[in-house]
């Protein structure tokens, strides 16, 4: 048993008072949000301006702390002045945007001194009145209805009616197992939803094969193919909406749409087409999202390791050719939901080194293949011959990470680790540069160097000093 935070999200059927008051509350949260963006901005550029003009140190604009603490407190100072409407709202309302502001100040800072690892943020921009409506609640009376299963309260809304019932999470509430800590409403698609976080206690069943890995290789082709030969189709939601998208997308450009430079009002028939274009992005997103949760709960519930890749989706869906197909398998919402699953069940899950060669390599003997076409769909071993289907050889490879994790210190760790192996040829990559671990080259120097790839080897090579890879 585990104490974990958990999501339980239910579609809202408000009447049309408290639509009105759901929308209130998500403008006051983006009212608060840009005020106090506008405060920091303000600031931030003075102090800039002061710096290029030679000035330094105390004699510079004193900074705004971005704090949700000192957020809040300056909004309590500023409130009767810039808003005085502030009562028709919850007060939680405008704490949830200042608290967004700080966690996205935070996170624009942190970027810029290298605390926070990959790509660089920008500063935070000005939310319009087009942006997804949101609002978050953590004080106050909300949850769920003592005694009904169909009716969730809200604070300053009231007791609002839900198109499904409550009873998976009333259960658990009445048993003493979860504590509803906080409450989120949204608007995607033409429908509110309201989403709680739970503290809740889980008693997830062991797997039913607790010494089996499994290896999943995901492609486009396929959704995933693993270890034990399963082939899981791609399903290609967005593909097959393609053609309904496109119709729909025809017909809006034919509508009436909005103007900003001559201030033209978008025509009702071209809201009408958006909405249905709206609607239909949210059904493929949520057939997609129900096969992904079907797949590592699955997973999960039959194998006792998961070996997964760490792909670089974002730099495939930089290739114009296949950023559609690559973006419509969501391989990176498949790995965030094996990892928070397995971690509820307490089970491994390995994550193999982006360089390792898992398509490369033969599963059979170890041998690594220097180059391998998209095209060719069949691996055929020039050592030992073996020939299967290159997902499967892959995902076979990717099975034996999780057995050699315990005795090398990568994940990536694959047989000509750590003093090489004997059918190894000079168009194999060596085991430490192909997992990222770039280990001490042992050979001679009328011997192969193991980085054949390397330039600073291969000139070391030219000079006679081969000492090591580079």
């Amino acid at each position: 048993m585990s104490t974990v935070l958990q999501a339980y999200r239910f579609a809202l059927d408000p009447n049309p008072d408290q639509e009105s008051a759901l929308r209130s509350h998500c403008g006051a949260q983006r009212f608060a949000f840009n005020w106090g963006l506008a405060r920091i901005k303000a600031n931030h550029d003075q102090r800039k301006a002061e710096a290029s003009y030679g000035l330094d140190g105390d004699e510079l604009t004193p900074s705004v702390s971005w704090s949700a603490y000192s957020l809040r407190k300056d909004w309590n100072q500023a409130k009767d002045m810039v808003a005085p409407w502030w009562q028709e709202n919850s007060k939680e309302a405008y704490s949830s945007g200042l608290a967004n502001l700080a966690a996205a100040l935070k996170n624009w800072g942190d970027s810029n001194t290298g605390k926070r690892k990959g790509r660089k943020l920008g500063f935070p921009k000005f939310k319009g009145r087009r942006a997804g409506l949101s609002c978050r609640f953590t004080t106050g009376r909300f949850g769920l209805v003592d005694g009904d299963r169909r009716h969730v309260k809200l604070p300053r809304i009231g007791v609002v009616r839900t198109h499904e019932s409550t009873r998976k999470l009333a259960r658990h509430v009445e048993r003493g197992r979860a504590r509803i800590r906080s409450a989120t409403v949204s608007y995607q698609a033409g429908r509110w939803c309201v989403s709680f976080s739970v503290e809740i206690t889980r008693d997830d069943p062991a797997p039913a094969q607790p010494g089996v890995a499994v290896g999943v290789d995901l492609g486009i082709k396929s959704l995933a193919v693993l270890s034990t030969g399963e082939v899981i189709a791609n399903p290609k939601h967005l593909e097959v909406a393609q053609r309904e998208l496109r119709r729909l997308q025809r017909q809006a450009s034919r509508r009436q749409g909005p103007d900003r430079r001559t201030g033209q009002k978008p025509s009702n028939r071209w809201r009408k087409t958006q909405a249905r274009i709206a609607k239909l992005h949210t059904t493929v997103a949520n057939a997609r999202h129900d096969g992904l949760h079907k797949l590592t709960t699955r997973l999960v519930r039959t194998f006792g390791a998961i070996v997964l890749e760490d792909l670089n989706v974002a730099g495939m869906t930089r290739n114009r050719r296949l950023a559609r197909q690559v973006a419509g398998v969501g391989m990176a919402e498949l790995r965030r939901l094996v990892e928070y699953k397995a971690s509820w069940a307490g089970m491994r899950v390995h994550v193999a080194d982006r360089w390792y060669p898992s398509s490369k390599t033969c599963s059979d003997c170890g041998v690594v293949k220097a180059k391998l076409r998209l095209s060719d769909r069949a691996f055929t071993c020039s050592s030992c011959g073996m020939s299967m289907d290159r997902d499967l050889n892959a995902a076979h490879n990717l099975a034996k990470l999780a057995e050699t994790t315990t005795s090398s210190p990568s994940c990536g760790a694959t047989v000509n680790e750590p003093d090489g192996n004997r059918h190894k040829t000079r168009n194999a990559r060596a085991a430490g540069i192909a997992t990222g671990r770039p280990a001490p080259n042992k050979l001679g120097p009328t011997s192969a160097p193991q980085g054949v790839g390397s330039r600073r080897v291969l000139t070391r090579l030219v000079n006679g000093a081969v000492t090591g890879a580079g």
